[in-house]
């Protein structure tokens, strides 16, 4: 067994890893750049090497910095995590010449199976089911609208050696077939240098189902389960789920042996991933095979009992694996969610900046959190910004669901925007409840983006009750300061009218000696509870159930968080209620006229002049934030009056890029 390993990667993956290696008595060493510093996965390690400027073209993707690393620090192995360099062939060679272990598979199967094109072609070798389409590398938009017409459409333009969503197009018809190529090519070329793109025929109605698995160095590949990936946006996992709700078990079989026979065909020692596209038929192809950990790897270790990142350092150290096929068993239901820094509001934006406060589920009753964050510390613009992965076990789908739900409530973070009430509104979605899903779930579902409209309540009148208690309790409080001037002093009074838009319920509030008892029209709502207000969670039983709902105050209006919902509402006097009806309404800035930057990104292109006149739909600028291409459109006709950013500029939120007449 190895004495000391590094970890060639950042956050919440790097931790992860760090405590696995902790538990099995190997000494941790980490790596950072200028930006991470002060991160948590630094803080976690024995040790830790800096090994450049932020930018991780400069440090995490450098292979010579990371083999420096291993041999300043004296380790014997590396754990590349997943991203970055986890599937780059010439660092598995440069850690094997400098004679470091490579706790991953062999050169050859992650040089095969790094290349969407190669890979297809030996999974057909090898009796694997795939997909229709074109292997061959496209040489130009032209030629891509010739293949298309060929295999009819919609096809899927992909990144021969994307990952995580980049490089990846869908197109309907020949002008998104052009588009989605150029696309396709510029976010391959950025965030992988190679621009090859392929194209397959796009599955329609599909579920993205992937199949564990595990082999060593003696000739043992076994699969464990499958992962119900479906949930996606933008070819971006949100959720997931293992087992399946969808599969029976001669399909997860048949799926099972598939993964091993091409596993078999590369050689494959250590954990990977053969990923599936299945249709509604429970017809199921090939998609592609990630030579790495995954990051929705925790629903299969609850589900099986099995530590992957301790299968992976042990096979990488010589060892057999502990089991056999027979022995593989799968136990319960688990759900994972990805907490990410983005604004599901401004059609998910990434989010930067301090998390300044950033409480985390306590891990008990089946609840997991996986994380590189803490409070405090910075969400950077030049990394991915996930926060977290929430994971939770259950005895079944409900009981994991359910587990989820709860989790998500009581998961409190302030300072950047984050994606939770979006989560929490897809774990109580019908449709979701039921195992309807595809990867067009969020699509089909949201087609216009989220909104707080889009996550309802199943008791509306419940955030406004508990708003009233939460302001009773203050002025509970405020009545109880001592040294108020006469005529001045705060009173409590326990008749409050509670306004949500243009709704208003009037209710009066009695402080009882474990709560408060609050009448509506409604009904009567008990509360239990020892709140005090310095808590962010408001923590209860209200009726015999329980509660937790976030609550952000700012004077007399309350922004509560429940179930996916966000309810912005006022506390008021009836008196005070009376007269805010006859408040005049601050109308909002006219913003028409101006171009945005939806994000804080890179301006790599701008294709408007002062002067110019643009037509509605004509793309205006492209911006780049976390390696993804985001298009910038023209909303309406118009002629541009000025150019208020430069191409290569770094901007933030709401930046002016262009003016109109």
């Amino acid at each position: 067994m190895f004495n000391k390993i590094l970890v060639a990667n950042r956050g919440e993956i790097a931790c992860r890893v760090f405590k696995t290696a902790k538990q099995l008595g190997i000494k941790t060493v980490a790596v950072y750049s200028d930006a991470d510093r002060d991160a948590l996965h630094v803080a976690m390690a024995d040790e830790a090497v800096h090994i450049g400027p932020a930018a991780s073209a400069e440090s995490y993707l450098v292979i010579e910095k990371i083999v420096d690393a291993c041999k300043q620090s004296g380790a014997e192995a590396v754990h590349p995590g997943y991203g970055f360099l986890s599937e780059n062939n010439n660092f598995a060679n440069a850690l094997s010449e400098a004679g470091i272990a490579f706790i991953g598979p062999g050169e050859r199967a992650i040089d095969v199976m790094g290349d969407k094109i190669t890979s297809k072609k030996l999974a057909e070798e090898a009796g694997v089911n795939t997909i229709p389409g074109y292997t061959g590398v496209v040489d130009g938009p032209e030629h891509a609208v010739q293949i298309a017409a060929d295999i009819g459409y919609p096809v899927m333009l992909k990144a021969s050696a994307g990952g995580g969503g980049k490089g990846m197009r869908v197109a309907w018809n020949d002008d998104e077939c052009r588009d989605g190529f150029e696309r396709a090519t510029n976010e391959a070329r950025s965030s992988f240098g190679d621009d090859r793109v392929f194209i397959e025929k796009f599955i329609q109605e599909p579920r993205h189902i992937e199949i564990q698995v595990i082999a060593d160095s003696h000739g043992n590949t076994l699969y464990l389960g499958e992962r119900e990936c479906s949930i996606q946006r933008r070819h971006q996992k949100v959720i997931e789920e293992a087992p399946s709700p969808f599969l029976d078990p001669e399909t997860r079989k048949a799926m099972g042996e598939q993964a091993v026979m091409l596993a078999k065909a590369v050689d494959y020692q250590s954990a990977g991933t053969v990923e599936f596209i299945v249709d509604a038929e429970k017809n199921f192809y090939f998609l592609e095979m990630n030579t790495r950990l995954q990051v929705e790897h925790p629903v299969t270790e609850l589900i099986t009992g099995l530590d992957l990142v301790e299968l992976m350092i042990k096979v990488a150290a010589g060892e057999k694996l502990p089991l056999t096929q027979e022995q593989v068993q799968l136990n319960g239901w688990a759900v994972e969610t990805r907490v990410y820094a983005e604004d599901p509001l401004r059609n998910f934006m990434p989010s930067t900046g301090r998390l300044v406060k950033y409480r985390a589920p306590e891990e008990v009753n089946g609840v997991r959190v996986d994380t590189g964050v803490y409070e405090g510390g910075e969400v950077s613009m030049f990394y991915d910004p996930m926060i977290a992965k929430l994971i939770t076990y259950g005895e079944d789908r409900q009981q994991a669901i359910d587990k989820m739900v709860d989790a998500l409530d009581s998961y409190y973070i302030r300072g950047v925007s984050h994606n939770i009430s979006f989560l929490n509104a897809l774990m109580v979605h019908p449709r979701f409840k039921e195992g309807r899903l595809t990867t067009n779930f969020i699509a089909e579902e949201y087609p216009e983006g989220f909104s707080v409209d889009h996550a309802v309540h199943e008791d509306p009148t419940l955030t406004m009750v508990i708003a009233a208690a939460v302001h009773q309790n203050i002025r509970n409080r405020a009545a109880q300061i001592s040294g108020q001037m006469p005529g001045h002093e705060v009173f409590a009074p326990s008749q409050w009218v509670v306004t949500e838009g243009d709704e208003q319920l009037t209710l009066s509030v009695e402080t009882t000696a474990d709560g408060y008892q609050v009448s509506t029209d409604n009904g009567n709502y008990e509360i239990v509870t020892d709140w005090q207000r310095t808590e962010p969670l408001f923590m209860a039983t209200v009726n015999g159930e329980p509660v937790c709902m976030q609550v952000d105050r700012n004077g007399m209006s309350y922004r509560l968080f429940h179930r996916g919902t966000q309810v912005d509402v006022m506390v008021l006097t009836p008196r005070a209620a009376e007269l805010s009806k006859l408040m005049p309404y601050k109308e909002q800035p006219d913003l028409s006229k101006f171009l945005l930057s939806p994000m804080p990104g890179l301006l790599v292109s701008l294709s408007a002049s002062v002067g110019e006149r643009v037509e509605e739909g004509q793309e205006l600028a492209v911006v780049e934030a976390m390696k993804m291409e985001n298009s910038l459109r023209a909303q309406q006709c118009g002629v541009v009056k000025s150019v208020n950013a430069e191409i290569g500029e770094s901007l933030v939120v709401d930046q002016p890029i262009l003016e109109f007449e």
